[in-house]
């Protein structure tokens, strides 16, 4: 029986063309945050099952965790996300580490869940942290830099972000409504996945933590109400928090692309202050595209040093359908700049002199494992995307030249030997 050719349900193969584009993407990403002044770090794949356990949402350990025993009997997990380790890593040199830590990374993850459009079981997303600083100014520079990701794949216009406070949110379902910490947790949960599971789950949802028909209607009524009439009904730390950080992103230029919006909540359980999520506005793609927000309590789990933190979250996979949708991904050209033929194997200290001389340059250079006559090796050359091909006529080297050939236009001249690899054009 064959094996079959398909990658493990919710992965993807990665293809030359398909990997070009992750490359982009990610080093476009790079552009960003290093202009921010972020470093890059990464942590293992496989960590404690209880670093999860102890502060990840309830959903992601109990239905999306993969999770092995060792030889050794450890309990571990492959890694659904990496706040988590962030934490462990800065708790293990926190009297060490200049402040504010600002870090990043661009890691795998794995989540056991349903595969769909936007969502699967293995991808790779971009985390951006900073721990420490006044918490509002950290804030703001973690959505500022949120909606510059945007701008850098000219994607702006179509996303807007939509801003929350949790601590407006433990007020409002703890002192207004009367919700125990534990419940105020589990509704918050089913606001998250109420789009998901839909309206009668989600109701059923709320009445199954004793939330009463009266109290659901003062829900949608909170959700439903701009925020300065919020503010003025629900005055707390939380509308304070808000109310700064609006007038911190007019500072920063980016006011009008923020937006308060209390059915915002994110199910991670370590959040304790600003939530946020990058939705498209677009009627073709209106969905949260990534997120992230503030968590006080992490570090303090590895032992005495608190250190406050905010972060965010952007996927490879949502990316990427935003990018097709807009029509904003470009046309990414293949990475050979030169293909040096090889038309007989007696010439092939001449042609491996052409093509050391072109990488000495810089440039990418292939060559064919096989000797074979024009018409095959330019097809080849063309198959690869090379740029320009390096082709050794008999009567040509008699003369001491070569044809350099730029396959994009057709064009092909002649040059001495030893100048032909100076013939070709670098990258603009």
């Amino acid at each position: 029986m064959a094996l079959s050719t398909q990658p493990y349900k919710g992965t993807r193969d990665f293809y030359p063309e398909d990997k070009r584009i992750q490359n982009w993407m990610f080093a476009r990403m790079r552009e960003v945050v290093e202009r921010y002044g972020y470093q890059e770090y990464d942590g293992p794949m496989i960590e404690p099952f209880e670093l999860y356990a102890a502060k990840t949402g309830e959903e992601i350990v109990n239905q999306q965790l993969y999770w092995l025993i060792d030889r050794g009997e450890r309990k571990l997990a492959i890694r659904p996300e990496m706040t988590p380790t962030l934490a462990r890593m800065v708790a293990g040199k926190v009297h060490e580490l200049p402040r504010p830590v600002r870090w990043y990374c661009i890691p795998n993850f794995w989540r056991y869940e349903r595969p769909q459009r936007g969502r699967l079981r293995e991808f790779w997303q971009l985390n951006v942290d900073v721990l420490g600083g006044d918490p509002l100014l950290a804030d703001a520079e973690i959505l500022s830099l949120s909606y510059d990701l945007m701008r850098a794949f000219k994607g702006e216009e179509h996303v807007s972000i939509k801003l929350n406070n949790r601590r407006l949110m433990d007020h409002f379902f703890g002192t207004v409504l009367g919700l125990s910490p534990e419940n105020v947790l589990k509704a918050t949960k089913a606001i998250d996945a109420r789009a998901k599971i839909g309206e009668e789950a989600y109701r059923q949802w709320l009445t199954d933590l004793g939330i009463t028909p009266e109290q659901q209607g003062q829900m949608e009524e909170f959700f439903h109400a701009p925020f300065e009439k919020t503010a003025e009904k629900y005055p707390c730390a939380g509308v304070e928090e808000l109310r700064t950080l609006f007038r911190l992103m007019a500072e920063s230029g980016v006011g009008e692309a923020v937006v308060y919006d209390p059915t915002v909540m994110r199910g991670l359980d370590y959040y304790t202050g600003t939530v946020f999520e990058m939705y498209d506005v677009s009627p073709e793609n209106r969905r949260a595209m990534f997120g992230g927000g503030r968590y006080d309590n992490l570090v303090g789990l590895f032992g005495k040093e608190r250190l406050p933190g905010v972060g965010l979250g952007m996927g490879d996979v949502t990316l990427r359908n935003f990018l097709e949708i807009h029509g904003l991904l470009p046309k990414l050209e293949g990475t050979i700049d030169v293909f040096v033929g090889l038309p007989r194997l007696e010439l092939r200290a001449t042609a491996e002199g052409i093509a050391r001389a072109c990488r000495e340059r810089g440039l990418n250079v292939m060559t064919p494992l096989t000797a074979d006559g024009f018409g095959a090796q330019l097809k080849q050359a063309s198959k690869h995307g090379a740029r320009f091909a390096v082709l050794l006529g008999e009567r040509e080297l008699a003369e001491g030249k070569v044809i350099v050939k730029n396959l994009a236009t057709g064009e092909q001249l002649l040059h001495p030997l030893s100048e032909a690899a100076g013939a070709i054009p670098g990258r603009s």
